[in-house]
């Protein structure tokens, strides 16, 4: 599935209509480059988890916990080198539980990834304010 956005706002939107479907257990994986939107699309996987607006990128702290719904996981892949350093985020001990993970960065942890994971791709449109974004691994209606 491919959607175009127009805006932020449309983007979160778009996340949280996914958000409205997912039972918990989910990972979500992210592939853009700087400024593509994954943050505001897990902004918009929080606000649709009951969580609120109150996502933000994890680069420092590497991971950010919301409380909603579900619990939803932010992880910020930027930084990972190695697999020392991903055991280092604890990243292992959220996978197989009945939090939903989004993973910022995921091309940098790609053979860490479970099969069932749902891939977000998100690219620059024709606009300057557009998002292309394809869902992978996703079988429900948005």
């Amino acid at each position: 599935m491919t959607f175009t956005t127009n805006s932020p706002q449309e983007t979160m939107e778009l996340a949280q209509r996914l958000a409205e479907s997912l039972k918990g257990g989910e990972v979500i994986a992210f592939y853009g480059g700087m400024g593509a939107g994954k943050t505001a699309f897990t902004r918009g996987l929080a606000i649709g988890l009951g969580a609120g607006d109150v996502a933000s990128s994890p680069t420092f702290a590497l991971v950010n916990e919301y409380s909603g719904r579900l619990v939803l996981e932010h992880f910020d892949m930027y930084r990972i080198e190695s697999w020392e350093d991903l055991y280092s985020t604890g990243f292992f001990d959220y996978l197989d539980t009945d939090r939903v993970l989004a993973v910022e960065w995921s091309e940098n942890i790609e053979a860490a990834l479970p099969d069932n994971v749902i891939r977000v791709e998100i690219r620059p449109g024709p606009e300057e304010s557009q998002r292309l974004i394809t869902i992978l691994g996703w079988e429900g209606e948005l």
